[in-house]
């Protein structure tokens, strides 16, 4: 999809806050004087090869360059369970976190460290993965097999046990087999047969992914039949999405289930330092998305403020209304 113009996106987000924050706050705003950037500022992001952390070094890349910190890195980590984890405690600043984990962190996190959004920055794909020469070909023919289901602290070992429960598959005797496995080391496992589907969530393409479809030969599996069931177990997080087709080799388009991701922080963090990052999001979203996914993820201005029920910190919700006008 072609980058927006900046005056273009502008139009588009003011269209959208008054469509999608309505009355729900008073339009007033105060005029800002400069504060003192941070000293310092992380953004958690995930595996080495996958979206997340490539989101997060463009991020910190581009917080630094506008001096919203003095210096500002990405954080590797196991993915969104352990992004939230370090925020709430202090570790990181922000969090890149699928929407499901962070309903479910939110619901148990203390007030005054409450978790809350800057905005919805993409849209994750939840990838049912199997090789091709495997004979695996529907969701039924994967009772009792063994899937890699994320690394420990990856939101994906979330969604995936929510989306096999629903499947029927996480109770004998049809259950499948579920082991914590890291993009890399899944796809490893996947070539040489000690798994026999891995499900990953993330962007489109995953570059490891589509090394790995060109290398051995991989089948996506529609999984979207399984999004009613999943969302009456587990809530209204699951969207049917579309795998394009030729993302990864030759293999036709696929619909699965979608997950919105969300920029994380703190409720305390400083005002200044949400407000400035929000207009970072909206002014120069179209620095913000890998050249491998060019075309594919985007941010969004009709999108960003659609935090999938997480609420918005005040400060971003007063940015978005001041960009309103």
């Amino acid at each position: 999809m072609p980058d927006l113009p900046r005056f273009s996106r502008r139009n588009a987000l003011k269209t959208a806050i008054a469509i999608g924050l309505g009355g729900s706050l008073l339009a007033t705003t105060t005029a800002c004087t400069p504060e003192e950037p941070l000293q310092e500022l992380t953004v958690a992001g995930g595996e080495s090869g996958g979206f997340y952390l490539e989101f997060a070094t463009l991020l910190a890349g581009l917080l630094q360059r506008e001096r919203i910190a003095e210096r500002a890195v990405a954080l590797t980590t196991g993915g969104s369970l352990e992004n939230i984890q370090r925020v709430l405690s202090g570790e990181a600043t922000f969090a890149v976190a699928l929407a499901d984990a962070a309903a479910q962190a939110a619901a148990t996190s203390r007030t005054g460290e409450g978790l809350v959004a800057l905005g919805k920055v993409y849209q994750n794909y939840v990838h049912c993965i199997v090789r091709e020469d495997s004979g695996i070909r529907t969701l039924a023919d994967l009772a009792g097999k063994t899937a890699g289901v994320g690394e420990v602290g990856s939101g994906t070992t979330l969604t995936a046990g929510r989306i096999l429960t629903a499947a029927g598959l996480s109770e004998p005797p049809r259950a499948v087999k579920q082991v914590n496995l890291g993009l890399n080391q899944a796809l490893a496992s996947l070539q040489d047969g000690s798994i026999n589907v891995m499900i990953q969530s993330g962007g489109v393409p995953t570059a490891p992914i589509a090394a790995a479809a060109k290398d051995i030969g991989l089948r996506l599996l529609d999984i979207s039949e399984l999004i009613p069931a999943t969302r009456a177990q587990s809530g209204f997080f699951y969207d049917r999405v579309l795998i394009p087709a030729n993302s990864y080799g030759n293999a036709p388009a696929v619909w699965t289930v979608g997950v919105a991701n969300l920029l994380l922080c703190r409720r305390d963090l400083a005002d200044h330092v949400v407000r400035q990052t929000v207009e970072v999001l909206v002014e120069q979203a179209q620095d913000l998305v890998p050249t491998s996914s060019t075309g594919v993820q985007f941010l969004s201005p009709e999108t960003l403020i659609n935090t999938a029920g997480i609420p918005l910190h005040p400060a971003a919700e007063a940015a978005y209304r001041a960009l309103h006008g």
